[in-house]
């Protein structure tokens, strides 16, 4: 849908800071009473827009309950896989693993970089673009993330184990939510997790966080001071549901739910259970389209994503590069936010469709498309890791990654990959057993 026209509120609002200086440096003793008035406007604003009519016709569409989206999905293969078999479960997760951290860390350097930023860049200390490696060189190396890991870590030369990153903290917190309070774990599980160990938290996710430590439900922390509930961030928690219900996309798609439900509502909730699905398929089928089809038959298929989803699949063929991917959904999705979940989708399943079964291509050509593209590459990553299987991931993605993956979780910061697959591999043939 086409946005309406935005006045230039951003631009208002400095002049009038400005202005309000410049009147306090002249002497004038009304400023604050202005700044004051305006901000209760402002505010009263807020409420006005959260109150206007939504579309009834629309939210008929576009469910926020489990069992309202499953009514309205299209026909698909439930199950796959019909037994768990441990050692093929094994090599496809830790494909998956191994592609989604490479291609997560590949994009953290420049998460939000313009296109021609990363290119100039690439060239100026002579990297290829798209990157066919980590970054040789990053702007700050002492610049620490999350408190963690300083971006020198994220280069080829610096990596010593896979640097921290909210995208994959929130993997390893899936798995610990699987363990502790079972696969039958409910949304309110997940916001006792959320509590237990995550110290701070990002737009939608630091919203449902505050609420929850305000005394709020976790069935309700979505609901309260939350523009961003149709943003990326539940997108790209969905890999650990598929990873303990692989070969199942109705289940997978059905724990991103009870995950989702914390923090978004809408194609916020459909955009982690589509990729958690099509996760799923991955370990089963040969090919990411088809992963990603079967993705789509666990969502409403008149929301909104499911549309654009369909839009990309169907220009994929024609989409050559990550210049035209850009420009596709520049057009598509003007005036949407940059870290939306429907235009990131589409970015993830050009960078599939552009790459296929080659691991490389489809994370560097997903990092060079920009927007979220740390997150976009890691979901596209987990995707095409799963379909190939650890041999198909190239050993210069992982070989630094020394068995490591760092956290900023409390009181769970460092983990083994080897031993994260093992655990996923046991809560995985759980899930066979009782579901």
């Amino acid at each position: 849908m086409a946005y309406p026209v935005e006045p230039s509120l951003t631009h208002l609002s400095s002049k009038i800071l400005e202005y309000g200086r410049l009147a306090h440096e002249y002497g004038a003793a009304g400023v604050p009473g202005v700044w004051s008035k305006l901000e209760k406007q402002m505010q009263e604003a807020i409420e006005l827009i959260r109150n206007l009519p939504v579309n009834e016709v629309l939210a008929s569409k576009e469910p926020d309950d489990l069992k309202g989206i499953q009514a309205l999905r299209s026909s698909g293969p439930r199950t796959m896989w019909k037994a768990f078999d441990s050692a093929l479960y094994k090599n496809k997760l830790e494909g998956a693993l191994l592609a989604r951290f490479a291609g997560c860390t590949l994009g953290a350097p420049v998460e939000f970089w313009e296109v021609e930023g990363m290119k100039s860049w690439a060239e100026y200390i002579g990297d290829s673009f798209p990157p066919q490696n980590y970054w040789s060189k990053v702007k700050t190396p002492n610049h620490v993330r999350y408190g963690k890991s300083t971006h020198q870590e994220y280069t080829r030369e610096g990596m010593n184990g896979v640097p921290v990153d909210d995208d994959l903290t929130y993997t390893i917190l899936g798995l610990l939510i699987a363990e502790e309070h079972g696969i039958h774990f409910t949304t309110e599980d997940v916001g006792k997790s959320w509590l237990k160990y995550l110290p701070y938290a990002c737009t939608a996710e630091e919203v449902a966080l505050n609420n929850l430590k305000a005394g709020k439900s976790a069935m309700e922390a979505a609901d309260m001071d939350n523009p961003y509930c149709q943003w990326i961030g539940a997108d790209i928690r969905s890999d650990p549901w598929a990873y303990i219900a692989p070969g199942l996309p109705s289940k997978a798609a059905e724990y991103a739910y009870r995950d989702a439900y914390v923090s978004h509502r809408r194609n916020g909730i459909y955009g982690e259970m589509f990729f958690s699905a099509a996760q799923a398929a991955a370990f089963v089928v040969d090919h990411p389209v088809e992963a990603l089809r079967i993705g789509l038959t666990e969502i409403p298929k008149d929301c909104s994503l499911y549309k654009d989803i369909e839009w990309a699949l169907s220009i994929g063929g024609d989409i050559g590069n990550y210049a035209d991917a850009r420009k596709a959904v520049n057009e598509r999705f003007d005036g949407m936010s940059g870290v939306h979940t429907n235009n990131n989708a589409c970015l993830t399943v050009f960078g599939l469709m552009i790459g296929g079964t080659d691991v490389s291509k489809v994370i560097s050509e997903t990092v060079a498309m920009g927007m979220d593209n740390d997150c976009t590459a890691a979901t596209a990553g987990s995707i095409v890791g799963a379909i190939v299987g650890k041999e198909g991931v190239p050993p210069h993605w992982y070989a630094p990654f020394q068995d490591k993956v760092k956290t900023y979780m409390i009181g769970a910061e460092e983990f083994r990959i080897s031993d994260i697959v093992q655990r996923f591999a046991t809560v995985a043939e759980k899930t066979f057993h009782e579901s």
